[in-house]
């Protein structure tokens, strides 16, 4: 009598599979590797061999010895920018108050322009709107002051020409440094509020249209949508966005400073800041090792600002933090 055999039915589980290799990974994705190594090998050479320059940081440094031959002084070179601590203070707060200011009022400034994109109707109005606000992001500082000067000159300018036509008093604009906070300020939400609304303005286009079709079916108005839809929408990206430009609040400005008052002694009490501060010791004084002291201050500090601030929302909002 023949013995049939009974399958077995069980179902047949497969194994998992094992992790690839460094190497089994790069013959599979070879192509991929391939192109990335142009990139990878400017990343190195123009952001990690140049932090090797850092070590003049510790040194008194002549042309003589170079970089790995100068005399080793330690923190010395700290001292040029904290042993006058007045000149230290006052870089450090026109830094902190003129970026600081602008980058707070850049992003009101920033998303209200992009939800006003966002509420024009008419593709080809919004196109012009749009490029006429990125126009001033790609205009050079020096014009910028040029623009400054034909505005606030003293004997000259429009706006003194026309406090005097309506009998007022000219104003010494560039022989009195209070009236210097706002105008740097001003200027530099205005130049950058074009390029910053366009990165609000993407994050807009990709929202859910259905959520504002059913408010409005619901009798919502469009400022109630605004304030109820779309900026709940725009805060993760207004937190990264502030988190992003709050490490580099002690850094820049020095193009913007000199186009516009070429720094100018009688306004240094409010135009001074730390990049300006480093201009002088490096390229007018020659001091390298003392600029690369304070430049290296301004990084630490931006990176602690930068986790402090990350802290701070992920305390709040976990889900809104960089890392």
């Amino acid at each position: 009598m023949e013995v049939k055999s009974k399958q077995n039915n069980k179902k047949v589980v497969p194994a998992a599979g094992k992790r690839l290799t460094l190497m089994q990974e790069i013959r599979k994705k070879w192509f991929f590797y391939l192109i990335a190594i142009p990139g990878v090998i400017c990343l190195i050479m123009f952001c990690y061999l140049p932090m090797a320059g850092l070590y003049v940081v510790f040194e008194r440094y002549t042309y003589q010895g170079g970089l790995f031959g100068s005399e080793f002084v330690g923190l010395q070179n700290f001292k040029f920018f904290f042993m006058n601590l007045n000149n230290a203070i006052r870089a450090t707060r026109n830094t902190l108050v003129i970026n600081g200011f602008s980058i707070g009022l850049g992003v009101v400034v920033n998303v209200g322009l992009a939800v006003l994109l966002n509420e024009i109707n008419g593709k080809r109005y919004r196109k012009v709107t749009q490029s006429v606000m990125l126009f001033p992001y790609f205009i050079s500082w020096i014009v910028v002051g040029m623009v400054a000067l034909a505005l606030f000159d003293e004997n000259t300018g429009i706006i003194n020409s026309a406090i005097t036509a309506l009998g007022g008093t000219p104003v010494e604009w560039y022989s009195n440094a209070d009236y210097w906070w706002p105008i740097m300020i001003i200027t530099t939400i205005w130049k950058n509020a074009g390029y910053g609304s366009i990165i609000y303005f993407c994050a807009l286009t990709g929202f859910d249209q259905s959520l504002y079709e059913a408010a409005e079916i619901d009798g919502a108005g469009r400022w109630q949508r605004i304030w109820r839809i779309t900026l709940p929408l725009l805060k993760p990206t207004i937190i990264i966005m502030f988190l992003l430009n709050i490490g580099g609040i002690l850094a820049g400005g020095v193009d913007q400073i000199m186009g516009m008052t070429s720094l100018n002694p009688l306004l240094l009490e409010k135009t001074d800041t730390i990049a300006t501060f480093v201009y002088r010791s490096a390229i007018v004084n020659g001091q390298f090792e003392s600029a690369s002291a304070i430049t290296l201050y301004q990084s630490i500090f931006g990176f602690f600002l930068v986790l402090g601030s990350n802290l701070l929302v992920k305390k709040f909002d976990p889900d809104y933090a960089l890392f």
